[in-house]
């Protein structure tokens, strides 16, 4: 048995086993623990990852079914719909690795379906009308379908419905600043979110490094709360309000602590339960124009290309800066400025 003939055979299995890890790949994406991604897309309000899960069910469900005419159709026009996902990737240069490998499901699935169009044979004028075959519906009277026009169609659907994201934002009115730690020529800015495992492993593992940094008086470090998830601008607000009431080091840390554990240990929501365990903790707030805060991070998000988090750009001077993603490298790059700072006192 040929190789072909065996993917003839097995195609069904092998559809609906690739069909399986599109899903995988999209409740994993839902719940995993790396470098949070800023990447977001809906159709209509419904988030893609739900679309993309409901769009592998379906074709679980047509392959089980026997409708092979229908898995044709929806992964020609699934084809579409990634070209058009592809191309807003890298327009804003954010690329989704769980997106990526839901497509090479599809396209798997697409090749493991495809069946040269006896068009081809009958009038090669009409071959680009059905390089990716074609299809028929016999229960509706319909031959030979270019596989073509639900790919033009998925394309068409996603560019008028998609509405996608790459940039966060807080608010609308110019800010005086953002409140920092220290003073000193070298700068540290750590772009974060509570609701992210990385931040919260490299915030807790970095504590006491950034305290010896902060202690050399050469150091200015400053704390930028980046909204990803969509609570994170309720803890930004009270992060101000904290620092709002005692800016000293010591106390920033603490609250810092404080809400990731509020986040990520208590799974706190909405701001009165928030409010309620930030009392109970014993942190002391006093409320701010936090709005116009909230757009001076805006721009040093944008102005920083922040598409992920944990994210830390340390600037030794104004043409070196260094920018480092994912909490281990965060981790080197702080314990690289702390021996240029130790070798530059000797």
């Amino acid at each position: 048995m040929s190789f072909i003939t065996a993917i003839k055979k097995y195609r069904n299995i092998i559809t609906i086993a690739l069909s399986l890890i599109g899903i995988a790949l999209m409740m994993y994406y839902d719940y995993c623990d790396t470098a949070c991604r800023y990447l977001k897309g809906d159709i209509w309000g419904i988030d893609l990852k739900w679309i993309g899960i409901a769009y592998m069910l379906a074709i679980i469900i047509f392959t089980v079914l026997g409708l092979s005419p229908f898995v044709k159709a929806m992964l020609a026009g699934g084809l579409g719909v990634e070209a058009h996902l592809y191309a807003f990737q890298i327009q804003n240069d954010v690329y989704c690795p769980f997106c990526l490998a839901f497509s090479a499901m599809l396209i798997l699935s697409f090749i493991i379906n495809y069946d040269v169009s006896s068009a081809w044979f009958e009038n090669r004028r009409r071959m680009w009308l059905y390089f990716l075959g074609e299809v028929d519906f016999p229960m509706f009277r319909i031959r030979k379908v270019p596989l073509l026009i639900f790919s033009l169609f998925g394309y068409l659907t996603i560019l008028f419905t998609l509405s996608g994201s790459v940039t966060p934002a807080y608010g609308q009115e110019i800010a005086p600043g953002v409140p920092s730690l220290g003073k000193g020529s070298y700068e540290i800015v750590l772009f974060a979110d509570y609701f992210c495992p990385p931040c919260l492993r490299i915030d807790t593992k970095a504590e006491p490094l950034l305290k010896e940094l902060l202690a050399t008086g050469k150091v200015k470090i400053t704390f930028a709360d980046v909204p990803f998830h969509t609570y994170t601008p309720i803890y930004a607000k009270y992060y101000l309000y904290a620092a709002n009431a005692n800016s000293e080091a010591n106390n920033i840390l603490h609250v810092r602590k404080i809400l990731f554990e509020a986040a990520q240990v208590k799974n706190i929501h909405t701001e009165s339960d928030l409010v309620a365990y930030l009392n109970g903790q014993k942190i002391l707030w006093k409320p701010l124009d936090e709005k116009s805060i909230f757009q001076t991070l805006s721009v040093m998000i944008n102005n920083n290309n922040i598409k992920s988090t944990p994210t830390c750009v340390i600037k030794y001077s104004a043409s070196d800066v260094k920018r480092f993603v994912g909490d281990v490298e965060i981790w080197n790059g702080l314990n690289a400025l702390k021996t240029h700072i130790s070798a530059e006192r000797k």
